[in-house]
């Protein structure tokens, strides 16, 4: 099982390794302005539940499940922004909703949603 705090973690390294390339946890902590402690901690849960590998230069690596789960947030991440976009609500406080609705959002209404986008 995975936390809100994981998925966010796994979806900030996902949008970092489309930016950047390679990423370390000195760049996750930069990203999210967490300090390097709470970063190595993380890191090391996400590693342990078999989400990331570290290699020996210190570059975040997802496994598959990793890789599947990151992604599947930032299309929720995404998809809710652009509908609560379509509301008139600002891009800003979309973006903001978005982050904490995607880790609650039940399948079924997000399915329902992406489909009312698709139309």
């Amino acid at each position: 099982m995975i936390y809100e705090s994981g998925e966010n973690y796994l979806e900030t390294l996902l949008r970092l390794k489309q930016k950047m390339g390679a990423v370390r946890s000195i760049d996750l902590a930069a990203e999210l302005g967490y300090s390097k402690p709470s970063i190595s901690r993380a890191v090391s849960v996400l590693k342990s539940n078999g989400f990331i590998t570290v290699d020996a230069e210190g570059h975040l690596e997802f496994t598959d499940e990793g890789l599947a789960r990151a992604n599947e947030v930032y299309e929720k991440h995404r998809i809710l922004t652009r509908f609560l976009c379509s509301l008139g609500v600002p891009e800003e406080v979309a973006e903001q909703d978005a982050c904490r609705i995607e880790h609650v959002i039940s399948d079924e209404s997000f399915a329902a949603i992406k489909n009312s986008l698709d139309k």
